[in-house]
C-alpha cells in the first residue's frame, strides 16, 4: 500500500503517468485473477482517497490477456500540488523511479508553485523600519497617493502595503526600499557577461557586471549594460550619426522587468545576462508555473508569482501585470525564443542578433563589436588610408593601449582592416586601410540605413 501511494503521489506532483498492475519490470505480462483485481482496486481506492492529501481521482481500465487481466491506472498531473502522502512526504518522478522530496528549496518550490506561499511576501529575520530608505518610500508614497506619509503614519502605511510584517522588513520591502538589500538577499542581484563570442565557455569578457541595489537600480544598470554591449544602425538617419539600437529598447525592457518580477526568490541562484554575438540571454530563476506553457505567455497567460513586487512595480518600473509583456516585445521583435527549464528551474528568454548576418559579417567567426564598425566608418569616410594615431584621434580616443586593444587588434583580426605595409608591422610609417570585406561591411551598414 505505501509503495502504490508513493507512486501516485509523485505521478501527481510531477506530469502525470501509467502504472500497470500485472506486468513484470522486465516487461513480461503476468496478469491477475478476478479475485487479485477486486482487491487491487480496493487498495487503489483507499490509497487515492485516504492515503493521499489532496485525494485523487485516479482512472483505471482492465485489460483481458491469456495471461491474466492488467490494470492501467492513469494518474493524470495533479491541480492541488504539492501531495503528499500520510507521513507528509512529497514524492516525486525522477526517471522511471521515484523519489521523495527532502531538499527545502524543492519544497519551497512546490509550495510558490502551488500559490500557497509567496517569497515576497515573507519578513526578513533581524531587520528593522531602520533598514528602510525613508527617503526612497517617502517619495514613492507620495507619488503613488498624492499626500506625504508622516512619521506616526509610516510603521501603519508600511505593514498594510505589505513592505513590513511584525515590525520586520518583508523580501519586497527590502528589495524595493531597502538601504542595501543585498546585506539581506545576497543572490538577488543581476550577472551580466558580454562575450566576444557566441559560447559561454570564452575566458576573454569584453564586459561583465555584478549588478547589485534595488530593483529599480538593477533594472536600470542592467539595461545600461546590455545598450552599450548592442551595434546602433542608421535606419533613416545619416551614416554618421550613433544611430538606433540594433534591438528595439522596448525589447529589453519588458524582458529584464519580467525577469525581475517573476523570478524565483526561493532559489539561490542570481539573474543573469549574457550577450553574445548572435544573441542575448536574460536567464531567470523559476520555471514558469506548472499550469501555464511558453505558448500560453505568448497569448498574455500569467500567474503572478510574487504578488506584492508586482503590485508596487507597476508604480516604480515600466510594467503592467497584465501580462501582455511578452506580446509587445514578440511585436517589436520577433527573433526571440522562450525556454522553460523545469529541471534546471530556470526560465530563458533568447533575443537573437540578426544585425551581423544583415550587413555580411558572420557572427561566429567574426568578433565584431561597435568599436570596430566606428573604426570602420573613419576608414571608409576618408577613402585612403590613415595612420593609427589619425584614427585614434578622429575617433576622439585619448588612450592609445585601449584604442588598439579594443578597435584595432580586434578589427584586423577580423579581416576588416589591413597594413600598408605588412612586411613592417612597427614601422613608423604604417597605416591602415579598409579590405574588400572592411570595404562590403561598411557599404552593407550605410545601404541597410538609408533602405530603412
Amino acid at each position: 500500500m505505501d509503495s502504490l501511494t508513493a507512486e501516485l503521489t509523485a505521478f501527481s506532483n510531477s506530469a502525470g503517468g501509467k502504472i500497470l498492475i500485472g506486468v513484470d519490470d522486465d516487461g513480461q505480462i503476468v496478469g491477475l485473477s478476478s479475485e487479485q483485481v477486486r482487491i487491487v482496486n480496493q487498495q487503489l481506492s483507499n490509497a487515492a482517497s485516504n492515503n493521499v492529501r489532496p485525494p485523487i481521482h485516479p482512472a483505471t481500465e482492465n485489460i483481458a490477456t491469456e495471461s491474466g487481466v492488467v490494470i492501467i491506472v492513469d494518474v493524470p498531473e495533479g491541480l492541488n500540488k504539492p501531495y503528499m502522502d500520510l507521513q507528509g512526504r512529497a514524492w516525486v518522478k525522477s526517471g522511471a523511479d521515484k523519489r521523495h522530496v527532502t531538499s527545502r528549496e524543492e519544497l519551497q518550490r512546490m509550495f510558490l508553485n502551488a500559490g500557497l506561499i509567496q517569497a515576497d511576501t515573507l519578513p526578513i529575520p533581524d531587520s528593522t523600519l531602520h533598514d528602510l530608505d525613508e527617503k526612497a518610500f517617502a517619495a514613492y508614497f507620495h507619488k503613488r497617493y498624492g499626500y506625504e506619509c508622516t512619521v506616526e503614519q509610516l510603521p501603519v502605511a508600511l505593514a498594510n502595503m505589505r513592505l513590513t510584517k511584525d515590525t520586520q522588513i518583508t523580501v519586497a520591502g527590502a528589495l524595493l526600499f531597502a538601504k542595501q538589500p543585498q546585506r539581506w538577499l545576497p543572490v538577488c542581484m543581476i550577472k551580466a557577461v558580454a562575450f566576444y563570442g557566441n559560447s559561454i565557455a570564452d575566458v576573454n569578457y569584453q564586459d561583465s557586471e555584478d549588478i547589485y541595489g534595488t530593483l529599480t537600480e538593477q533594472y536600470q544598470r542592467a539595461f545600461s549594460f546590455i545598450k552599450r554591449n548592442l551595434h546602433h544602425v542608421q535606419n533613416s538617419r545619416g551614416f554618421n550619426t550613433l544611430g538606433e539600437l540594433e534591438i528595439p529598447p522596448i525589447v529589453i525592457e519588458e524582458l529584464l522587468v519580467n525577469a525581475l518580477m517573476h523570478r524565483d526568490y526561493f532559489d539561490s541562484a542570481s539573474i543573469r545576462v549574457l550577450v553574445f554575438r548572435d544573441r542575448i540571454e536574460i536567464i531567470s530563476p523559476g520555471h514558469l508555473p506548472d499550469n501555464i506553457s511558453t505558448e500560453e505567455i505568448k497569448q498574455g497567460k500569467t500567474k503572478r508569482r510574487n504578488p506584492v513586487l508586482s503590485e508596487h512595480a507597476a508604480h516604480l518600473l515600466p510594467y503592467r501585470g497584465l501580462g501582455s509583456g511578452v506580446h509587445r516585445a514578440l511585436e517589436a521583435w520577433p527573433h526571440i525564443q522562450f525556454e522553460n527549464h523545469k529541471n534546471g528551474n530556470e526560465f530563458r528568454a533568447v533575443i537573437a542578433r540578426t544585425y551581423m548576418i544583415e550587413v555580411g559579417i558572420d557572427p561566429v567567426t567574426d568578433p565584431v563589436t561597435d568599436s570596430v564598425l566606428s573604426l570602420i566608418k573613419v576608414l571608409f569616410e576618408t577613402e585612403e588610408p590613415l595612420a593609427p594615431s589619425v584614427i585614434q584621434t578622429r575617433l576622439s580616443l585619448k588612450h592609445r593601449p585601449t584604442f588598439r586593444a579594443n578597435y584595432l587588434h580586434p578589427a584586423l583580426e577580423a579581416d576588416l582592416i589591413e597594413m600598408t605595409i605588412p612586411e613592417k608591422p612597427n614601422s613608423r610609417l604604417q597605416q591602415y586601410r579598409l579590405t574588400p570585406l572592411g570595404e562590403n561591411a561598411a557599404k552593407a551598414i550605410q545601404e541597410k540605413g538609408q533602405e530603412q
